[in-house]
């Protein structure tokens, strides 16, 4: 891209945005407010979906982890499975008598 491009970029860049001020400042009050909730909820559903996608494989990684977690204490515990159901040799102790 030259420069005499990035300019003509640049330069339309501007006419967009001082249109749409212009056209802001002739909308009632109400439509501008208005426009201005819709601006600003769009903003941060866009900030909020760049930090989902920023962290996305961090969090997979934390979340397969403690899945792998799950798996290693359910193998570690003691107990008796019957088909498939499974029940912790914990619950073949005394009961408390109510």
């Amino acid at each position: 891209m030259t420069t005499m491009e990035l300019k003509a970029w640049i330069a339309v860049a501007i006419a967009v945005a001082c249109l749409f001020m212009l056209l802001r400042l002739v909308i009632g009050a109400q439509r501008r407010a208005r426009l201005d909730r819709w601006l600003r909820s769009a903003w941060a559903n866009t900030q909020r979906r760049a930090r989902m996608l920023w962290h996305w494989r961090s969090s997979r990684k934390v979340a397969a982890q403690a899945t792998q977690d799950a798996i290693e204490r359910a193998r570690r515990t003691r107990g008796i499975q019957e088909g498939n159901v499974y029940t912790p040799e914990a619950f073949k102790g005394p009961r408390k008598p109510h």
